[in-house]
Formats: structure tokens, sequence, C-alpha cells
């Protein structure tokens, strides 16, 4: 397509249908639908495209696919595309949970155009994300994706929607600023910015060290880890409903996502020295935001605290350092992304019709939503880690590779299992049992079939994921044990020469 490879394609291509929705004309309802279809139409497209990019890849390789290179910036900085087996889970994740997100947002009749192209812009940036091959295009990336989310936010999201938005951007930005500084430090050291090439670049161990600080301080406040966390509950509670399932879904996993591209490879002796930190701060995310969750009246806020843990969990599993716990983390992060977005989505639900969030607003929804009620007790059972869902496997392998590592460690992280399960469950119980004895319910309608088309493809992955890991696990086998030795071989290198030094 006009000389560009199918990433270029796949990445840009939602760019397109913003810009049909922006030669449309009118402010009218027939306008609106047709920005709406639009939309749809063009996320459903992107997606089918990623599928055939994930049936073309060779999981059998540890090396970048489908690359495309054009140097058209000078000074060494170059647009480099490719994905390798893992990337390319969350490059379906992204273009899976976007018509999904589309298809919520139906009943938005408010600015439709506007926020149908601010949807379509963020998909691009966040594909982009993950197909990345240079530093500097990533960071173009990884820091545009924050526009369209705090428009997103700030326009069609809650009552203190200013606050939140604005306590979001500067969280993030701030954050990666640092990464900037270190990125122009790499490319003084390695005179390019090319991401294959630094991953081959030995770094002296002191240089690792604040290279490494520096790419945490985005990447801690983009997942979020505790205590750089306080944004998100924010965030997601003025949030849309399709707002805060992108957040949760995709834009939580660039945090993960950076440490397992560049952490972990580029920084393995600073890694391995930090790995103690990380533990720490992981555990206790995983214990203190769970009992924090335990406390809350609001379902997205409780939501969002229950995010932080299970992403203390992905930290744990990625600075293991091991096959089980890497991909553990990768497993645990493509299976949040559905759980809980499922979960937002139900909270949506419910909110579409009584216009509250507060639990203590609800109970006894079983007697008239029976439907819902078993929707939303899967995706419960999923965020607990029950055995026969997507949920347990992730948990299961970051804890079995952190084991080998730290075994204090992963016998303070299986509390969160218990504690989710006291969140979890006294959640599920206040709204969907009890006595059905408040005016405002006894006339809720079940799901509509629209929202059964929406949850439902959720559903389905929960379990199928949930029986059948393989696809995953076995898609990203190689690139992880590859990821692995790598970092083996430059720690004992480094060992070696510093031992030749002295």
């Amino acid at each position: 397509m006009f000389g560009f490879g199918i990433l270029t394609c796949l990445v840009f291509l939602p760019l397109v249908g913003a810009a049909f929705i922006c030669a449309l004309r009118g402010e009218d309802e027939a306008t609106w639908n047709n920005a709406r279809w639009a939309a749809l139409i063009t996320t459903i497209v992107d997606f089918a495209l990623s599928l055939y990019v994930y049936a073309k890849l060779d999981p059998g390789s540890s090396a970048f696919q489908f690359v495309e290179e054009k140097h058209w910036f000078g000074g060494g900085l170059a647009y480099k595309m490719g994905v390798d087996g893992m990337s390319m889970p969350f490059v379906v994740l992204t273009t899976f949970l976007m018509p999904i997100s589309i298809a919520a947002s139906w009943k938005v009749s408010s600015r439709v155009k506007e926020y149908m192209i601010a949807f379509l812009v963020l998909e691009t940036l966040m594909t982009g994300v993950f197909c990345a091959l240079d530093l500097v295009l990533f960071y173009l990336f990884f820091e545009g994706g924050l526009i369209p989310m705090f428009l997103i936010i700030g326009i069609w999201g809650g009552p203190r929607r200013v606050y939140a938005s604005f306590k979001f951007f500067l969280y993030t930005l701030l954050g990666s600023l640092l990464m900037l500084v270190a990125i122009m430090a790499m490319y003084s050291f390695a005179h390019t910015t090319d991401i294959t090439v630094l991953l081959k670049t030995s770094f002296p161990a002191s240089m690792q060290k604040w290279l490494w600080l520096a790419f945490f301080a985005s990447f801690a406040v983009k997942i979020p880890m505790w205590p750089f966390h306080t944004w998100l509950p924010d965030a997601h509670v003025e949030a849309p409903t399709a707002g805060s399932v992108i957040l949760a879904g995709v834009l939580l996993k660039m945090g993960g996502y950076g440490f397992l591209r560049f952490s972990l490879p580029m920084f393995p002796d600073a890694s391995a020295y930090f790995a103690p930190l990380i533990y720490a701060l992981s555990v206790i995310a995983i214990v203190y935001t769970s009992l924090v969750a335990l406390v809350q009246e609001d379902m997205k806020k409780l939501i969002a605290y229950s995010s932080v843990a299970h992403m203390g969990f992905v930290t744990i599993g990625l600075f293991s350092l091991t096959q089980q716990g890497v991909q553990g983390a990768i497993f645990q992060m493509i299976s949040h992304g559905l759980v809980s977005g499922a979960l937002f989505l139900c909270v949506g639900v419910v909110y579409d019709r009584i216009h509250t969030r507060e639990i203590a607003a609800y109970g006894g929804l079983v007697e008239r939503m029976p439907l819902y009620a078993l929707v939303f007790m899967l995706f419960t059972l999923a965020n607990i880690g029950l055995p026969g869902t997507s949920g347990f496997v992730g948990e299961f392998l970051t804890l079995i590779g952190a084991f080998r590592s730290n075994s204090l460690v992963v016998l303070i992280a299986a509390t969160g299992s218990i504690l989710s399960a006291a969140y979890a469950l006294y959640l599920y119980r206040r709204i969907i049992f009890g006595v059905l004895e408040k005016p405002n319910l006894k006339s809720i309608l079940d799901l509509s079939p629209r929202e059964i088309a929406v949850l439902a493809p959720l559903f389905l992955l929960t379990i199928y994921y949930g029986v059948h890991p393989g696809p995953i696990l076995d898609g990203t086998a190689t690139s992880v044990a590859q990821l692995i030795h790598d970092n083996g071989q430059m720690r004992t290198a480094a060992l070696a020469s510093k031992g030749a030094a002295e």
C-alpha cells in the first residue's frame, strides 16, 4: 500500500476512519450514526488485519518479523516497525478491545464525531507502541496516547472529569520525561535509537542503573505500581465506560510491555540489582490495594484498585526472569485486559440504567437480571483467579516462576489471591444477591441484544483461555526463552569483564 508494509497499514488504518468521520457534515442523529458505524467498521477491519498478521507470524522464531524501515528523519533516526512473539498478543488485544469499546459507546449522544475520532486516534497510537522498533518512534507513540485519553476523560467523563484527566496526564507525562532523558543518553552512547541494535548493546553497569531508573519512572507510573498508582482510581471513576475498558485493557499494559522490551533485555545487570525493589513494591501493591478495595463503596474504584493488585503479579513474574514467570506475566496482562475490561462493561450496564455506581444503591439484581448475574459471576470468578478461567493461568505461572527466585515473595503475594476473593465476592453478593427492595430496581431490564453482543466475545475468551492457554503460551515461548538466554549471557559477560578489570 503506497510502498508501506502491513504493519504500517495495521497501525494507521484507524486514522483513515477518523479522517472519514472528520469529513462528515452536520450534527444530527443521522450524521452521528454514520460516525458510529464508520468507527465500528474501521476497528473491525483493523482487528481482522491484526488476526492476519498473527496467523502469518512464525512462533518458532524469536526474531522481529514484518520489519519495515524508512530513514526519513536523518541523524540516525528511522521509522522502523516490527513485531515478535512478545508484542503480537498485545497488538491483537488492542485491536480486539477497540470495536467492543465502540459498540459499548453506541448511546453516547454528546459530540459523537469527536468521541469516535478520539478513540480511533488512540487506537493508532496504542498499536504503534507495540510495533515500534525505534526508541524515538516508541516514545512518540507512548506519549501521544496521553492526548486522546486526556480528552476522553476530560470531555465525556463524570463530574470530576477535569481533575481526573489532568492528574492522569501530569502523572504519566512527568514519569516519561525521565525516559526521554535516558533515550538521549542511550543515543549518545550507542549512536543509534534502533531497538534491534540497542538490544545487543552492552551498556556499562553504572550507566545501566541510571537508565533503568529513568525507564522505571515511566513504566511504574503507567502500570501503575504502588505508590505511583493514585491517578488510576480517579481516572477510572470519571472516565466513560469505554474509556475505562481501554485504560485497564491496553494502556496499563504499556508499562509491563516496556519492562519486557527495554528494562529486562537492555539493562540486565540493573534489572537483577533492582529486582528486590520490584518484589517489595509488588507485594505491597498486592496486599495494600486489595485491602483498600475491600472498603470501597464505588464499583469502578473497587475494580481499579483490583487492577493495581493484579499488575503486582505481572511485575513479580517479569523480574523473576524465569520462563514460567515471564510467560505468566504476559498471559496475566492479556487475561487482565479481557477480564477487567469486561468488569467495567458490566458496571456500565447497570450505570446506564440507574445512573449510579454506588454499591449500596443495588441489591437483588438476580431477580430481574439473571443473564447479567451469570455474566458478571464469570468475570468476578476470573478476576479472583478461579481454575478454568483465564485469570488462573497467569497468576499461577507468575507465582511458580517467582517461587524459584524468592519463596517469601510468593508467600506474601499468594495472600492477594485470598483478598481478591474477599473483595470480589463481597461486591458480587451486595449487587446481585439479597432482597430486591429498592423501587428503582424493580423495573430494571436484563441485558439487551447489543450488550450481549459486546460481552459475549469476552465471556467466551475468558473460558477458552482458561482451559486452553496454548495459543498465547506457545506463541510467546520462543521469544521469552531468547530474552532469558540473552539476559543471562549479557550478565555473564559483564561479570567476566569486571573480573578481568579487577
